[in-house]
């Protein structure tokens, strides 16, 4: 899927699925919201929220000075009703700060969707003070045992589907590498694996509209949702495998060659 249909795809879905990332995680053993804002907590100045959906991590962070940012008017809608703010509705591409206006960034689950991520990520080092630091989780292919993959095959064969196909799949285990092509110093680069309870019919449709499937035809996702119901039961857990990453600027800048 090239670039415009993917930025189509995706502004229609969170239109019509506002909320729907943090719903998931939420059916977790641990909050990985939780996880994420571990690094952050107790820092001083500003914290960006970048694509911050329905801003789960401003319930993590409640003495920050955050803010969040999402292009989605249902997305900001969603978190303004839950009581988190301030808000600002912005492309992750062109953030409206000026440079090293903020102390730390926090990206959940959304690197390896934002577009074009090259230029989000130096929209990040342009708002990110030197020594400031930023914070991903992403999903990961690894760390899923036997058994957490045949669950996995079970969902995806339900839904017809081989993968999601993200414009950055290099944003999830390759992040770490990605990030210091960038330009940031990574400090940190952890894998942690969460358990997911598809206990209900509810739950196993929320699996289904959670994931980023733009082939999906309303009768398809019918179909898995009815198949994925009966699947669910009591004590079912589907493992999710997620990634943390910590990187910050280096104090100094690069030097840069003589042209």
């Amino acid at each position: 899927m090239d670039e415009p249909d993917w930025r189509r795809f995706i502004t229609a879905y969170h239109q019509t699925h506002p909320g729907v990332t943090e719903r998931l995680l939420a059916l977790a053993d641990t909050s990985p919201y939780a996880w994420l804002a571990e690094p952050l907590r107790g820092t001083g100045g500003a914290v960006l929220d970048l694509a911050c959906g329905s801003a789960p991590t401003r319930d993590e962070l409640p003495d920050a000075d955050w803010i969040g940012v999402d292009l989605s008017e249902a997305e900001l809608a969603a978190a303004a009703i839950r009581g988190r703010g301030p808000l600002v509705r912005a492309g992750a591409e062109a953030l409206p700060f000026g440079p090293a206006s903020v102390d730390a960034v926090c990206a959940a689950m959304c690197l390896p969707v934002v577009t074009p991520l090259p230029q989000v990520l130096a929209e990040v080092r342009r708002v990110l003070r030197r020594s400031g630091t930023l914070v991903a989780l992403v999903p990961s292919q690894s760390g899923l045992s036997p058994s957490g993959a045949l669950g996995w095959l079970r969902v995806m064969a339900a839904l017809h589907a081989v993968r999601q196909p993200w414009p950055n799949p290099q944003a999830r285990d390759g992040l770490a590498p990605l990030l210091r092509t960038a330009g940031f110093r990574v400090r940190g680069d952890e894998r942690r694996v969460f358990t997911l309870a598809i206990d209900s019919a509810d739950a196993a449709a929320l699996l289904a509209d959670a994931l980023y499937l733009p082939g999906l035809t309303a009768h398809r996702a019918r179909a898995a949702k009815r198949s994925l119901a009966r699947w669910a039961a009591p004590g079912r857990r589907l493992e999710l495998p997620l990634r943390r990453v910590v990187a910050d600027l280096p104090t100094e800048r690069p030097t840069q060659e003589p042209t």
